[in-house]
């Protein structure tokens, strides 16, 4: 085991909060909280396909800055969508997986993928970039048709059928 490993065992990462949350008791304000920021739902995108390495997801990322991405990665593995595995110690290199937790968010993105397609598609640039985000958008619902969003009951809904 690498030392690092060690230490990433050891460590206790607490989870960002956005400073001022829209609203604390609505969940969809909570869950902007987490993943509204810039660039955080294209991580998730580019994360669904598979795990991916730090320079990966910055070549797919033209424009965001390396510190962004450290932060944005931080956040979502603080709140457990996101887990890190260290490959190199020196220098230290890690690879990027979406949990089960994040892996549901893909069903988020393909449906702002489809509602962009619907509603801004024809403001969209068609050149390049305008393919590759067609291409991003395929390996995405390619991985979610190999491994689909499982639906889970809440806790509540099932004590409530129990009964």
């Amino acid at each position: 085991m690498l030392a690092r490993d060690r230490f990433a065992e050891n460590q206790v990462v607490k989870p960002r909060m956005a400073k001022n949350s829209l609203d604390a008791s609505c969940p969809v304000a909570r869950t902007l909280d987490i993943v509204g920021a810039r660039w955080t739902l294209l991580i998730v995108r580019d994360l669904l396909p598979g795990t991916m390495r730090f320079q990966d997801l910055q070549e797919r990322l033209p424009g965001m800055a390396p510190n962004v991405l450290s932060d944005r990665l931080k956040t979502l593995e603080a709140h457990g969508l996101v887990s890190r595995k260290f490959y190199s110690d020196h220098p230290p290199r890690a690879a990027y997986t979406l949990t089960d937790r994040g892996y549901e968010l893909g069903v988020i993105v393909l449906a702002l993928g489809r509602w962009g397609i619907r509603h801004v598609g024809g403001k969209l640039d068609r050149g390049l970039k305008h393919d590759e985000c067609f291409q991003h958008l395929q390996q995405a619902t390619d991985a979610l048709v190999r491994r689909p969003v499982q639906r889970v009951k809440s806790a509540a809904k099932a004590v409530s059928q129990k009964n």
